[in-house]
């Protein structure tokens, strides 16, 4: 299996993920020259990350890579115990970094997408970094009491991880949330964390 991932990007936690299974496989780190280079438009014509490459099967698309890489390793216990309820958890909390936080994201990478008026990019910028603080609540009080979000360490939790990087990078005021910078604290003193971003020159 080989993945293809930008530094710091939501494909960064597919990384993790794949550290945390033990597996075998492979990395090859992009920037965007290189995503938009012929050679990988061939494999993801949408020239974005992340791409999986297993064998003959093509896959993008962050949740799917992700239950992809849980399905692939499922000693890695990524979706729980086996369990239907276990994987649920799992993929609920992977659905609420995918659908609402990320997205929640986009107006601070790019506000012209979202205000045609130049003048209006540091107020879109704002109102966004105010909607992913209180987005984030959900996640600081779920954290309360347990490691993970899922309550047993999942594929939700480097997605999580990685939007906190853009957090921090970005400016939003995560004041008060301590039960994510415990969160935080932990994923960064994890091997396969550690591993992964050494591998993308993140660290």
């Amino acid at each position: 299996m080989k993945l293809y991932s930008k530094p710091g990007a939501c494909s960064t936690a597919d990384h993790i993920a794949l550290q945390w299974t033990g597996g075998a496989f492979e990395v090859e780190v992009m920037d965007k020259d290189t995503m938009k280079a012929p050679a990988y438009l061939a494999i993801n014509p949408t020239g974005a990350v992340p791409t999986v490459v297993d064998g003959d099967f093509v896959l993008n698309q962050n949740s799917a890579i992700m239950g992809y890489i849980a399905d692939k390793f499922p000693h890695a216990h990524l979706t729980g115990d086996g369990s239907a309820q276990q994987h649920a958890e799992a993929a609920r909390w992977l659905a609420f970094v995918n659908s609402d936080l990320h997205p929640a994201f986009k107006p601070i990478f790019g506000p012209g997408a979202f205000h045609p008026d130049p003048a209006q990019a540091d107020t879109v910028r704002q109102h966004a970094r105010e909607r992913v603080r209180a987005l984030y609540a959900t996640a600081d009080q779920r954290l309360a009491d347990r490691e993970w979000l899922a309550g047993f360490r999942s594929y939700a939790d480097p997605y999580l991880y990685i939007t906190l990087r853009w957090a921090d990078a970005v400016g939003v005021d995560m004041s008060g949330y301590e039960h994510l910078a415990a969160f935080k604290r932990r994923m960064e003193a994890d091997a396969g964390v550690q591993a992964a971003l050494k591998a993308e020159g993140l660290q």
